[in-house]
């Protein structure tokens, strides 16, 4: 669900409100009932959840070359697995 701001009009409140795309904008000032005016948002920031999000999505199986690893002498198994 996106976040729009809002200010009212007269005394200047302004907060976010999570809405639906579809949903009608919000007309009066929650604080003294006056009008709101919806403002341009900032927008949403990427949120990166979960462990190694570049290093196990999108990040290219050859991204290590097997002679400079440096587990190599240790027998290392192509960075398949964890060290």
């Amino acid at each position: 669900m996106p976040t729009y701001d809002y200010e009212c009009t007269q005394c200047r409140h302004s907060f976010e409100v999570s809405q639906k795309i579809t949903a009608a904008p919000l007309a009066k000032c929650p604080k003294c009932g006056f009008q709101l005016r919806r403002l341009i948002g900032k927008g949403a920031g990427i949120i990166f959840k979960g462990s190694g999000f570049y290093a196990t999505d999108y990040r290219k199986k050859s991204h290590h070359h097997p002679d400079t690893c440096p587990k190599i002498k240790e027998g290392c198994d192509g960075c398949k697995g964890a060290h």
